[in-house]
């Protein structure tokens, strides 16, 4: 009976201190300097386009702690998302032009990291795009155009902060890219990883 009250005793010790135990090493705050990047597939489903390939990106910037759950900030970054033959719209085929399609750019824009509970979190972002591309147009008698100009993006994630500095998540970008009738915006689904100083 003494050995049982005595473990009962330090189980009830130990459920008692656990919840401080995990307190302290749960985020507490998501502001400061950081860098992610980010690996995933991009895809393409527009004009003579309707395919995937491997994208990659990497940004850096600054949050503010608005709140322990909440921090806002500004970013940059670079990206490439891959190269994606066009498609024979007649019979699916690839057509005569065998050169894929091309497009990275430079992103600049706000962020958000807002956790749900001590480690989980969702994440937005957006901003203006600087790319550069080249692909088809969406014409009867399709031609490569090289192209540049700056547009937008926007993209939503969620993930785990496994500490203070250092996070996983899963991410949705889209990238838009239009221009003279030739249509490269890109959706990329990704994993990132992230680390805060």
């Amino acid at each position: 009976m003494k050995k049982s009250l005595l473990a009962l005793a330090f189980a009830t010790a130990g459920l008692m201190a656990a919840p401080a135990v995990f307190a302290q090493s749960a985020p507490n705050g998501n502001g400061g300097w950081f860098v992610n990047g980010n690996v995933g597939r991009t895809s393409i489903n527009k004009g003579p386009y309707d395919g995937h390939d491997t994208g990659y990106g990497i940004n850096g910037g600054y949050r503010w702690a608005v709140s322990p759950s909440v921090a806002l900030g500004a970013e940059i970054g670079y990206n490439d998302l891959g190269n994606i033959h066009a498609k024979n719209i007649f019979n699916g085929n690839r057509v005569v032009d065998r050169q894929k399609t091309q497009l990275h750019g430079w992103t600049a824009g706000v962020n958000g990291h807002f956790n749900i509970s001590p480690n989980w979190y969702v994440s937005a972002r957006t901003g203006i795009y600087g790319w550069k591309g080249h692909g088809l147009s969406n014409d009867d008698l399709p031609t490569r155009h090289r192209l540049d100009d700056t547009s937008w993006y926007a993209g939503a994630g969620f993930g785990y902060d496994f500490t203070n500095n250092f996070s996983l998540g899963l991410n949705y970008d889209y990238y838009n890219a239009k221009k003279h009738d030739v249509d490269l915006s890109t959706d990329m689904v990704s994993v990132s990883a992230e680390y805060r100083f």
